[in-house]
């Protein structure tokens, strides 16, 4: 067996499947950005709304009694 066999059959393989990129740990970390990402826009909605909703709430209650 020449050198070159032996690196296509045994080294390159091992070389690759113990330093290629894994795409499972980025595709976490993307998953988690986009949640907490959607948490903070409705984090913020609801500070900015939700003082306007309660009042109109508190009138339409008092308007129907």
């Amino acid at each position: 067996m020449d050198l070159v066999t032996y690196w296509q059959r045994f080294c390159a393989p091992f070389i690759k499947a113990h330093f290629g990129r894994k795409e499972q740990g980025a595709t976490l970390v993307e998953y988690v950005l986009l949640v907490a990402l959607i948490a903070v826009v409705c984090i913020v909605a609801i500070s900015f709304l939700g003082h306007q909703a309660s009042s109109k709430f508190s009138s339409v209650g008092n308007n129907l009694s």
